[in-house]
């Protein structure tokens, strides 16, 4: 095979669809490459899931600027893509003279990097909020602005509008090099064929410095740091915080943090483990992680119910060797720009940087508006949130939704069935849980796993030997035949 395209981006994470989305506005031939079966399978799917405010990062830097920019644009996205946000606002709790002064330098910083609504508050009446916080705490830096959100399904709904708006989403697509001539991008070769193209846009997260080397441009390098997570049930969040509580920041990071989610859990997390070089894809749990996790957050919310726990998981992030977002045009290869190093506030700055990186694309090409540009996706049924007149009359028009296949969070074969069948649809039971929740309950998927396999088999027409948990080759059966998962 081989096509053309204006531009090919590559990355199907929280920027590479943000920056499809951006692209599809307009008359471009717009290509997204995404290695895995599903979209979002590296950082996005693994990380504290808040849209922060902006104080954090330093002023001038990119990180600062994108992150201001990016938490105002979602306010608009919201409605227009139908995104699971919640403007909850955050609070940086101290527990110390010391920490306090450090909470007046982040209002100072946050000020300079203009996010609105930023006090300091003393203890009781942080803990008039937030009842469950640790006695200690004497004060906390209010963050109006912050909110919490599903990163998975944001990045989905971004490269849902883009498709129905003429983009093209290859998955299980793996660029293999980038040919360059006379110093300038010429095409991307992948294991599906050869894209010609002007334009490639990097935003391979972890990767992004591999991705940049096949360009010729070896002028940063991405190390990953890995955050380990402990999420708890559902009904823990009264004997928890309905806000998300960080600690004063360090050097290596916000700090482990206390955070609902939009979906009523709440979890404790992340830590920060440099790793080295070649463990990119290490995504293992371990034992002194949990227990840093679980000590660190008791110094916030003492009573944390580690009875309640109901999975662990971790997410790598890619922090650049500049310290900060590396945007732009690169200086060493013509038609390559770099979207790398988008560790946090990455998930807050996509939009940002995506306007960012296109709008001087726009400008090159000369490309037009689309006059018939759609601003919106396919409304996603939500049963369990429905009254029950509605309930009844989805179910009247479609005998699917009457039919609960994840019990612990009222997910219907209908709503898995349309996970499926969506523009960019669900391919493996991780694909199917992330979009809907089912498996996401107390059990875990232990009693709807199966049936989502079968699903998958007779809606993606394809043996229950082919059907995967989440990556190419986690296959969820193992074949006698071949000796392995996958065809027979």
């Amino acid at each position: 095979m081989t096509k053309q395209a204006d531009v090919v981006v590559i990355g199907g994470g929280i920027t590479g669809t943000a920056v499809l989305h951006e692209l599809a506005k307009y008359n471009l031939r717009a290509v997204l490459l995404e290695r895995e079966p599903e979209l979002a399978a590296g950082t996005t799917k693994a990380n504290s899931a808040i849209l922060h405010a902006g104080f954090d990062a330093p002023a001038g830097s990119m990180k600062a600027r994108m992150n201001v920019e990016g938490n105002a644009m979602y306010h608009e996205l919201k409605d227009q893509l139908d995104l699971d946000i919640r403007w909850s606002g955050s609070f940086v709790a101290a527990v110390d003279d010391e920490q306090m002064a450090v909470l007046q330098d982040l209002k100072k910083r946050g000020e300079e990097n203009g996010v609105p609504g930023l006090e300091i508050w003393d203890g009781a009446k942080v803990h008039e909020k937030e009842p469950n916080l640790s006695k200690d705490v004497k004060g906390a830096l209010w963050a109006p602005t912050a909110g919490i959100c599903w990163p998975f399904g944001m990045a989905c709904a971004f490269a849902e509008n883009a498709v129905i708006n003429g983009a093209e989403v290859l998955r299980e697509c793996e660029v293999k090099h980038i040919i360059v001539e006379n110093g300038a991008v010429k095409a991307v070769e992948t294991n599906q064929g050869t894209i010609e193209t002007k334009y490639v846009i990097n935003a391979a997260g972890v990767h992004a410095d591999e991705i940049s080397k096949l360009a010729g441009d070896d002028s940063f390098t991405i190390h990953p740091r890995k955050g380990e997570y402990i999420l708890f049930d559902k009904t823990a969040q009264k004997d928890l915080v309905y806000t998300p509580i960080f600690p004063t920041p360090t050097k290596m990071g916000k700090g482990i943090l206390v955070c609902p989610t939009t979906h009523g859990n709440v979890f404790v997390g992340p830590d920060a483990q440099d790793m080295d070089d070649d463990c990119k894809e290490d995504t293992a749990v371990t034992i002194p992680g949990m227990d840093e996790i679980l000590s660190k957050s008791r110094h916030l919310v003492p009573n944390i119910p580690v009875g309640a726990t109901i999975t662990e998981f971790a997410g790598v992030r890619a922090v650049s060797s500049t310290g900060d977002f590396i945007l732009g045009p690169s200086q060493m290869t013509k038609g390559l720009i770099q979207a790398a190093g988008i560790q946090s506030p990455g998930l807050t700055s996509a939009p940002a940087i995506a306007k960012y990186l296109v709008d001087p694309i726009v400008k090159a090409t000369g490309a037009s508006w689309k006059q018939d540009y759609k601003p919106g996706r396919p409304a996603q049924p939500c049963f369990r949130t429905m009254a029950a007149a509605d309930q009844n009359a989805l179910i009247a028009k479609d005998s699917r939704y009457g039919r609960v296949i994840c019990r612990c969070e009222t997910i219907t074969e209908g709503e898995i069935v349309d996970a499926i069948h969506r523009p960019v649809g669900a391919r493996t039971v991780d694909g199917v849980k992330r979009r809907t929740r089912a498996g996401m309950g107390r059990c875990q998927g232990g009693f709807c796993g199966p049936r989502v396999t079968q699903i998958l088999s007779r809606e993606l027409h394809i043996p229950i030997t082919e059907v995967r948990k989440e990556m190419c080759n986690s296959y969820m059966f193992y074949n006698k035949e071949t000796k392995s998962g996958g065809k027979a």
